[in-house]
């Protein structure tokens, strides 16, 4: 799926956005998960300081 995603960002002048992909502590269970995210590049800092 994640190919398909990035296919048709790229096509529409989506070359403006970036995957991030963040690595979050769970505070009940102490479990890391993943977050992702599809951003503009100017709100890939704002994503990983929240």
């Amino acid at each position: 799926m994640a190919k398909k995603v990035v296919a048709s960002i790229q096509k529409e002048g989506g070359k403006n956005f970036t995957k991030v992909i963040k690595m979050v502590k769970s505070p009940k269970s102490g479990a890391y998960a993943f977050k992702e995210e599809i951003v503009t590049k100017d709100k890939v800092e704002a994503f990983f300081k929240k």
